[in-house]
C-alpha cells in the first residue's frame, strides 16, 4: 500500500514554512520562504494575509511535488495569532493611517494598543479572569478597539470579517467560517460552554460585534483538528497543488502546535520524573522569537499573569495555561548584534569555518567555555552580570507591557569577551524568567516535572542546558527538530480521521530525541542569581514610583 503523507504549515513571524510528514511523524521534507514585515509607525507592525496565502500555495507545492496528490490524506495549519482584516467581499482593509489596503494584518507583536488594553484591564470584567487577570495588549480585543477608535471610516466601518491569522488560513482553504477553540478562547475572551459574552464587549465600547450573532468574529467553533467544511476547495486545492476535498483540520496558534508536536512523546524508558505520569505534569515550551510556556490540566487553574485556563484550546476537553515572554531570540539577537564586538564575532565565526561561517551563537557557546575552566564554570561566569529580560515588557507572570530591559553590572571594556558574557548573562535571565513563570503556575496547582523545549532556540545547546540547571528540570528535545510543523501535521492527520483522536495522533507523531539533565551542583548558584532577578523587578518599580513623585 502506497505511503500516506499530512502537510504541516506554519505561518511565523517572519516566514512561511510548510513539511510533508508520515503516519508515524517522521519529516519527508520542508520548504520555507519569507514575508514581508512592515512598521509604518513605532510599535505598529503590519502585514499582508494575500501574501501570506500566496507564500502558503509557493511552500506547500514545492514539499508535495515529488508524491501523488492522492497520497496526501490532509493538512493542517498554524500561525501567530496576528488579526486579519477583510470587507463584506472578503478583501483586505488597511490597518493604518497610510490605507495600503494589502497590509490588513496586525500582527501579534504590534503593541498600538497598550492604552486600550489597561482601560479593558480596568474594567476587571469576569471574562478577564481566563487571562491572568490582564489583558495584553496581543491579545485581539484592545486591537479590534483601537481600530475603531483610530480608524473608523477606513477601516472599522468597512470590516465585514475579523479573523486570527490561523483561522483565515483555514477558511481560505475550505470556505468554512468555522473557528478554532485555540484562537477563540486564548485570544478573544471566547468562553466554550457559555460562547460569547455580550456584556464585555458592550462594556468596552464594541457592541457593534453583537450584531448578527457576533458573524464578524464568529459564530461557530469547534476543538482543533475538527475537519472543516468539506476539505479543499476545487480553488484552494489548485493554488495548494494537492486534491480536492483533502481533510482540513481546525488551526492552532503557532506555540500551541509546537505543543502538540513536543508533548505528548511516548517517554517510556528515558527515566523521567513525568514517566507513568499524566500529561499534566509536562510544560512545553516553543523557544522562537518570543517563548510561549505550555500546561495542561484536567481541572480549570487559575494562574495570576498566566493566560486561561483555556479549555480544549490544544488538547481537547482538557485546560490550557499559556505563560510567555514577548522576546526570547529577538533579545538575544538584539544583545548581541548592539554590541561593540559584534564585528569582530563575526570575523572570527567566519575564520574558523572560511567556507561556511559558523553560527555566531555556536561560536560565543565554545567562546564561553574557553573562558571557563569546566563545563559548570560557563554558567558561574554570569555571577557579577544580571539581566532583567523584559525589554518589551513583561508577557508572564507579571503582565506588565510598560516594564524595561534593565543590566547590571557593564565594565567600561567592549571586547569579545564583554560580548559573550552579555549573551550569557541574556540566557541565564530569559531561564529564570521561565522559573519565574514555574513558580507561578506550581503556587496555583500545576505539577511540572519535565521540559519539553521545540523552536528554533531549542537547537542552541547552551541555552538549553542553562534552563535544566536555572530551573532544576529535565529537558526533553523533539526527535525532528521542525515540532511546530509535525503539530500542524497532526491537524491534518485528525481531519483524515486516519487517527481518532489528538491524543493518539499526539503519541504517535511526536518522539524523544534528546534529553539534557540539569546540573545539580549549580543549584544554589541559581538560587543566588534568581533571588537577584526578582530584585531587579522591585527595584526597576521602586526607581518608577520615586520618579512618578511631584
Amino acid at each position: 500500500m502506497a505511503e500516506v503523507y499530512y502537510v504541516g504549515v506554519d505561518v511565523g513571524t517572519a516566514s512561511v514554512r510548510a513539511a510533508l510528514v508520515t503516519r508515524t511523524g517522521l519529516l519527508k521534507g520542508t520548504a520555507e520562504e519569507p514575508i514581508s514585515i512592515w512598521e509604518p509607525q513605532s510599535a505598529h507592525y503590519v502585514q499582508s494575509s494575500t501574501e501570506i496565502w500566496e507564500t502558503v500555495c509557493t511552500v506547500v507545492k514545492r514539499v508535495t511535488h515529488s508524491v501523488e496528490r492522492s497520497q496526501v490524506r490532509g493538512i493542517g495549519f498554524d500561525a501567530t495569532c496576528s488579526l486579519v482584516v477583510l470587507d463584506q467581499s472578503f478583501q483586505p482593509v488597511p490597518v493604518n493611517q497610510d490605507g495600503d489596503g494589502q497590509r490588513n494584518v496586525v500582527m501579534w507583536m504590534d503593541h498600538r494598543a497598550e492604552e486600550q488594553a489597561a482601560r479593558i484591564t480596568n474594567t476587571d470584567h469576569r471574562v478577564l479572569s481566563r487571562v491572568g487577570g490582564v489583558m495584553s495588549p496581543e491579545m485581539q480585543p484592545p486591537k479590534l478597539l483601537w481600530l475603531k477608535e483610530n480608524l473608523r471610516e477606513s477601516c472599522w466601518n468597512k470590516a465585514a470579517h475579523f479573523f486570527d491569522l490561523p483561522d483565515f488560513l483555514s477558511w481560505n482553504a475550505t470556505g468554512s467560517l468555522t473557528r478554532s477553540l485555540c484562537t477563540l478562547v486564548c485570544k478573544w475572551t471566547y468562553c466554550p460552554s457559555e460562547g460569547w459574552d455580550s456584556s464585555f464587549w458592550t462594556s468596552i465600547g464594541l457592541e457593534d460585534l453583537l450584531e448578527n450573532n457576533f458573524s464578524r468574529i464568529g459564530s461557530v467553533t469547534c476543538p482543533p483538528g475538527c475537519p472543516l467544511g468539506n476539505g479543499l476547495t476545487q480553488e484552494a486545492a489548485a493554488d495548494l497543488g494537492l486534491e480536492p476535498g483533502t481533510a482540513v483540520g481546525a488551526s492552532l496558534i503557532d506555540a500551541h502546535a509546537g505543543g502538540l508536536g513536543v508533548m505528548g512523546a511516548d517517554v517510556t524508558g528515558f527515566q523521567l520524573p513525568c514517566e507513568d505520569q499524566p500529561i499534566s505534569s509536562r510544560m512545553a515550551m516553543i523557544c522562537g522569537t518570543s517563548t510561549c510556556h505550555m500546561a495542561i490540566s484536567e481541572q480549570p487553574l487559575f494562574v495570576p499573569g498566566v493566560w486561561g485556563p483555556c479549555l480544549s484550546a490544544m488538547v481537547p476537553d482538557m485546560w490550557l495555561n499559556e505563560g510567555g515572554q514577548s522576546v526570547t531570540g529577538r533579545l538575544i539577537e538584539h544583545m548581541v548584534k548592539g554590541h561593540a564586538a559584534y564585528t569582530q564575532l563575526q570575523e572570527q565565526a567566519r575564520q574558523r569555518c572560511p567556507f561556511t561561517g559558523e553560527n555566531i551563537y555556536s561560536y560565543l557557546n565554545s567562546h564561553l567555555s574557553l573562558m571557563a575552566n569546566s563545563p559548570s564554570a560557563v554558567d558561574l561566569l554570569g555571577s557579577s552580570l544580571h539581566v532583567w529580560p523584559d525589554f518589551h515588557g513583561n508577557r508572564s507572570p507579571l503582565a506588565d507591557p510598560t516594564l524595561k530591559g534593565m543590566v547590571i553590572g557593564l565594565p567600561l571594556s567592549q571586547t569579545l569577551d564583554d560580548l559573550a558574557l552579555l549573551y550569557l548573562a541574556t540566557l541565564q535571565a530569559l531561564a529564570l524568567g521561565t522559573l519565574h513563570i514555574l513558580e507561578s503556575m506550581r503556587e496555583a496547582g500545576h505539577d511540572i516535572r519535565t521540559l519539553f523545549l521545540c523552536g528554533g532556540l531549542s537547537k542552541n545547546s547552551l541555552f538549553v542546558q542553562i534552563h535544566a540547571n536555572a530551573t532544576g528540570l529535565p529537558v526533553v528535545l523533539p526527535d525532528q527538530q521542525e515540532a511546530v510543523l509535525i503539530g500542524a501535521a497532526v491537524l491534518g492527520a485528525c481531519a483524515s480521521k486516519d487517527y481518532s483522536t489528538i491524543q493518539e495522533a499526539m503519541g504517535k507523531m511526536a518522539k524523544v530525541g534528546k534529553v539534557v539533565h540539569p546540573d545539580h551542583e549549580l543549584q544554589s548558584f541559581y538560587g543566588r542569581k534568581y533571588k537577584v532577578f526578582l530584585r531587579l523587578f522591585a527595584h526597576q518599580r521602586e526607581y518608577q514610583t520615586l520618579m512618578n513623585q511631584r
